[in-house]
């Protein structure tokens, strides 16, 4: 039996893009789960830099997904994880052809409880980020450098890399 899950958001603009592409409104709201959220493009994109961006959720969505997917196979494995911290980066280049966030990088930071063994965290990194949604819908390559910390010593890095798919090219004609 298949199983469906939908997900749904509320977007809403409003303004008028006949006075061209320098000068209408890139502000527009998003409602998920009741909560509305402002929003506007990157403020490279004449967007406003005090609102979130598509690109910024983006690469949140991806560290969420990692955080949740490591979470449930530590909980599995009986391994005790007591803080995770992410400091994730997305790269978008701009060059010929449409731009696209090509790559993304997680650095998660994995605190163990103490006596905690770590011989299996490569295992399990890998693991989590196979089964992450969210990484498995993108193209964009991904990259998961995560430091593990047992008794507020690093104890090992753990990498993980994916490489991007091929840039598509839009269809002329």
């Amino acid at each position: 039996m298949v199983t469906e899950h939908r997900y749904a958001a509320r977007l809403s603009w409003a303004g008028s893009t006949g006075i061209g592409y320098d000068h209408y409104p890139r502000e527009h709201q998003v409602v998920v789960a009741g909560d509305p959220l402002r929003m506007s493009s990157d403020p490279h994109f004449g967007g406003d830099p005090e609102s979130r961006n598509p690109e910024q959720l983006l690469v949140m969505a991806a560290s969420s997904c990692q955080l949740l997917s490591f979470l449930a196979v530590a909980a599995r494995a009986r391994l005790d994880v007591v803080a995770y911290d992410d400091d994730a980066v997305g790269l978008m280049t701009e060059g010929d052809g449409p731009a696209w966030v090509e790559s993304i990088e997680l650095r998660p930071r994995i605190e163990l409880a103490p006596g905690s063994r770590t011989d299996r965290m490569q295992r399990l990194v890998e693991i989590a980020h196979r089964e992450c949604f969210i990484a498995r819908s993108l193209r964009s390559g991904m990259k998961i450098e995560a430091t593990v910390v047992v008794e507020g010593q690093d104890v090992v890095v753990v990498q993980v890399a994916d490489a991007a798919a091929p840039r598509v090219e839009p269809q002329r004609g």
